[in-house]
């Protein structure tokens, strides 16, 4: 990647008021309180009883997934700036994103275990992310040797904490009352709190690159490899560590899917709050790859939930055949 292409990708910026930036805290709660009304206590305890799925998709999701994109990053070396690194290890570092149960169903994955992980991850991710971005942007930087032309980046680890805390933590616990004590309105809100994650996503990216279109379509086919390349590794994670702990093939392709769909939409509410990322401009490479996963993970996940239905139609063509 050229110096002018990466001045022009990380020049990129997106400023919100105090009252945009409280708007979208509040949806993204709302999209948070929506996933926890398929979070049924009961989830829990039968992840006690057979752990061992939840458990490796744990391990994919905050440990093997944040260092090998690390790794990832220190192999591209050069063909990327350190803020499309840093935004490469921000969105690994993210839970699973709020539409892997709907890929995990259509796909015909163990819906049981995705949504398992989907509430355990989420609940890890109060401490993990910041945990994460921490230790893996830090080390980034260090071995990185970044010029002093660069800002050195303080992660704010408690303002991470605290802001995630309220983003995820407070909005789950009252989904998960709701699904507990009123049943019914649990049901009827399920359905309304899909679309309304699939809008917040678009009006995420719309927001994101607004005012910075034309830089944006001038990067678009180098974002578009670094996050093809980036997505296709989670996938891989997933399904790779599922296959080698001998997981049955339901089970892998649902942590193909975990591990695959990042919750993006956290990432950018990161970014845009000027108490974690405002003292460190310009960060407009974290910025886009991280607005791209939000696009691209949907695309990647429908793709996958299609090569996975394509190969049970082969599988039962063939059987048919046998007999």
């Amino acid at each position: 990647m050229s110096p002018e292409i990466s001045s022009a990708i990380d020049s990129i910026e997106v400023s919100l008021s105090v009252g945009g930036m409280n708007v979208i805290n509040t949806v993204l709660s709302f999209v948070m309180f929506g996933i926890a009304l398929d979070i049924h206590p009961s989830f829990f305890i039968d992840v006690f009883k057979k752990p061992k799925g939840v458990l490796i998709g744990a391990l994919c999701q905050f440990l093997l997934l944040p260092a090998l994109t690390f790794l990832l990053a220190i192999a591209l070396g050069d063909l990327i700036s350190p803020m499309i690194a840093l935004g490469m290890i921000l969105v690994a570092s993210c839970p699973g994103g709020n539409i892997s149960n709907f890929i995990s169903s259509i796909s015909k994955a163990n819906i049981e275990l995705s949504v398992s992980l989907t509430a355990i991850n989420t609940l890890l991710a109060i401490v993990m992310t910041p945990l994460n971005f921490w230790v893996w942007s830090s080390l980034y930087l260090k071995i990185s040797s970044i010029t002093a032309e660069i800002p050195y980046l303080s992660i704010p680890v408690w303002e991470v904490f605290k802001t995630i805390v309220i983003l995820l933590g407070i909005p789950l616990v009252l989904g998960v009352l709701c699904t507990r004590f009123l049943p019914k309105l649990a049901n009827a809100l399920k359905k309304p709190m899909q679309y309304l994650s699939i809008i917040f996503f678009i009006v995420m990216v719309v927001l994101s690159f607004y005012s910075n279109i034309d830089a944006f379509l001038k990067c678009i086919k180098y974002i578009f490899l670094v996050v093809f390349i980036h997505n296709l590794l989670a996938l891989g994670i997933g399904y790779g560590t599922a296959l080698s702990f001998k997981l049955p093939e339901r089970d892998r392709r649902t942590l193909s899917i975990e591990t695959g769909i990042q919750n993006s939409g956290l990432g950018l509410v990161l970014l845009f709050n000027p108490l974690i990322f405002g003292h460190f401009p310009p960060h407009g490479g974290m910025l886009v790859i991280t607005a791209w996963w939000a696009v691209w993970h949907i695309v990647s996940g429908l793709t996958i939930a299609l090569i996975f239905n394509l190969k049970d139609a082969r599988k039962k063509k063939n059987n048919q055949k046998e007999d």
